[in-house]
């Protein structure tokens, strides 16, 4: 019983991941900067980081997170047809959904670090 309850919570967080992915990207074609948006994605990658990723995950997940938040509005340059701002608002959406998912998993990394015993 107990595998099939983390199984389930392991498909929601995955679910979670890639209804988030698709807001991102289509948020990011039509509605850049959208509040209500950024509010779905942040529940979203709160989800994300309780349900789907399992400790060892977490150094490649906060790694990902990491290079993701980084490479920021790399696109901006490219100014043909508005490809850069779009990508930008993409790149930005997606680094909003795994944000508070990386927040959640390095709380709970240093919760585990930090734990006596």
């Amino acid at each position: 019983m107990a595998v099939d309850k983390a199984k389930t919570l392991g498909m929601i967080g995955f679910w979670a991941f890639i209804i988030g992915l698709v807001i991102a990207v289509v948020g990011g074609l039509v509605m850049p900067a959208n509040s209500v948006i950024i509010l779905v994605l942040l529940v979203l990658g709160l989800i994300i980081g309780f349900l789907n990723i399992t400790a060892t995950e977490v150094m490649l997940f906060l790694l990902a997170t990491i290079a993701l938040i980084v490479v920021g509005n790399v696109f901006t340059p490219l100014t043909v047809l508005d490809i850069g701002k779009i990508l930008g608002n993409m790149l930005s959406y997606v680094a909003t959904l795994m944000a508070p998912a990386a927040i959640v998993v390095a709380i709970k990394a240093l919760w585990k670090v930090g734990k006596p015993g």
